[in-house]
């Protein structure tokens, strides 16, 4: 049974740990994210080996290293995008009204060069893992790619929940690519094949003989789950989003001090003389892509 479980466990605990990481980093003042994407450019460069290295092992150990690899790998496009480092040619919001054809154009322009740089990576993930026994990795990077584009796409066409308050203040702009409603004609499609898909890995998990295609199916299946649960929190009136509020500890110190401020200014008439140099770079968040996956 723990064959199943640690599995589970560790890909429920990554997902969530790794999605409030990338939040908190976000949220941290600019002059920071170059060191961040450095670190992520790291771990991007060792997730790609662990890829490859784990290629050929089908013990439990393989299948963890090659699941953990590809979640690292996808966490560089999530940090690069949120970061704004790799968005697109477009960075700037629609005019009220933009709609049609017209306006989906302009979302995808908004986004384009990290779509392409997902495009990239798996060609990169593909040709690392080609000969290998161990796929676990590979498919691991196209669920967490599925969930990416299917979420994105259910908040374009307009959900009930799109955690705006998640976005950057680099990002504003794309606010206006996020369309509140209860629910689109996407949304069941996008559910029922995530559902499917779901249960033939689940069974296939189940009916493993061997504990590298038991954790790795596991795996596999875990991730679909959570992508059909972050759909579901796009709709449903629930605060999901409270899973994650530990991420936004990193905004509240520059709010802090930029109150702090404003109340010097409001009480002496001008600020502490080095209070205008502490804050030079901060950017203010106001009051989640799917989730950072749900809403990029």
């Amino acid at each position: 049974m723990t064959v199943y479980l640690w599995p589970i466990l560790f890909a429920l605990f990554v997902w969530w740990f790794s999605t409030g990481a990338i939040i908190y980093l976000d949220g941290l003042p600019r002059r920071t994210f170059k060191w961040s994407m450095l670190g992520a450019t790291a771990l991007f460069g060792g997730a790609l080996y662990g890829l490859w290295a784990s290629r050929g092992d089908t013990t439990v150990n393989g299948a963890y290293i090659a699941f953990a690899s590809a979640l690292i790998a996808w966490g560089w496009h999530e940090i690069s995008f949120y970061m704004g480092y790799v968005t697109g040619p477009r960075r700037h919001a629609c005019e009220e009204g933009c709609d049609g054809i017209a306006h989906f154009g302009h979302a995808l322009m908004v986004s384009l060069w990290h779509e392409l740089a997902i495009v990239v990576s798996f060609g990169v993930v593909l040709w690392l893992t080609w000969d290998g026994a161990n796929q676990i990795g590979r498919w691991t990077f196209v669920i967490l790619w599925w969930m990416h584009e299917s979420a994105r796409i259910n908040v374009f066409l307009g959900v009930r929940n799109v955690n705006e308050h998640f976005l950057p203040p680099h990002l504003a702009y794309l606010k206006s690519f996020l369309k509140q409603r209860p629910m689109n004609l996407l949304f069941p499609v996008s559910v029922t094949v995530s559902t499917i898909i779901c249960a033939v890995l689940a069974t296939e998990a189940a009916l493993a003989d061997n504990p590298f295609d038991q954790a790795g199916y596991t795996f596999l299946a875990t991730m679909m789950a959570l992508a059909i649960l972050e759909h579901w929190f796009l709709v449903l009136p629930v605060p999901a989003e409270a899973m994650w509020n530990w991420s936004m500890k990193s905004r509240e110190a520059p709010r802090r001090h930029d109150t702090d401020t404003r109340r010097v200014v409001a009480q002496h008439g001008h600020a502490h003389p080095h209070a205008h140099g502490h804050d030079h770079g901060h950017r203010h968040a106001h009051a989640p892509i799917a989730r950072l996956r749900s809403a990029n």
